[in-house]
């Protein structure tokens, strides 16, 4: 990811962006861009190298907003944005939830928390593995703070499918694509029904 000077950018016209993802960077400018016209969205990894906050929050809220406001302090950039979202399985009274990323352990660790899952719903019937992914936005000024919240409803398959995405992808089932796992459809087919999308929909329809 390439390196921008932070003294470069106008700060009342760049929006920070919490991730050193650039693919998410694309898809939250893609949708913010229609209510901020002549913002200039930059990831966070591209200002420079920073140590991850410690996400200690009780809810997606609370972490997207911690993601967030340390963007802006350590940036020292007034506008930033940031996502917190994971996996809510109802037989297991909404876990992983916020520890989706680290439930098995070792933060990141895809494979494991997939076994996790599978050997957490072993004995439970097809019509009780509804789960949903959910996502929260965060788009913090100074003195406000404004959210979108989305969802994308499913449930928790038998064995890993497909070889797109990640996480989770392989087990979920989206109730709006019957028969396929999330990590069977192409990244825009994804995008199209994933809960960033309709969180960053919620979040446009408040600025």
């Amino acid at each position: 990811m390439a390196a921008i000077d932070t003294e470069s950018l106008d700060p009342a016209k760049t929006v920070v962006v919490a991730t050193g993802n650039a693919h998410k960077v694309t898809e939250i400018e893609a949708m913010l861009s229609k209510v901020l016209p002549g913002v200039r969205f930059v990831a966070l990894g591209e200002l420079g190298d920073f140590e991850d906050p410690v996400e200690d929050g009780e809810t997606f809220f609370d972490n997207a907003l911690i993601k967030a406001r340390n963007a802006q302090t350590v940036t020292g950039l007034p506008l930033a944005v940031a996502d917190d979202s994971g996996l809510c399985v109802d037989a297991l009274d909404g876990a992983p939830g916020i520890f989706s990323a680290r439930w098995a352990g070792a933060h990141g660790n895809d494979a494991a928390n997939n076994a996790k899952l599978l050997s957490e719903l072993k004995d439970v019937a097809d019509a009780k593995r509804t789960a949903h992914f959910h996502s929260t936005v965060v788009f913090a000024r100074t003195d406000e703070v404004l959210r979108g919240d989305g969802d994308c409803e499913g449930a928790i398959g038998h064995e890993a499918r497909g070889q797109y995405g990640f996480g989770y992808d392989p087990l979920f089932r989206p109730s709006v694509t019957p028969g396929r796992a999330m990590a069977e459809l192409t990244l825009d087919e994804k995008n199209r029904i994933s809960h960033r999308f309709h969180a960053l929909e919620d979040l446009v329809s408040k600025l």
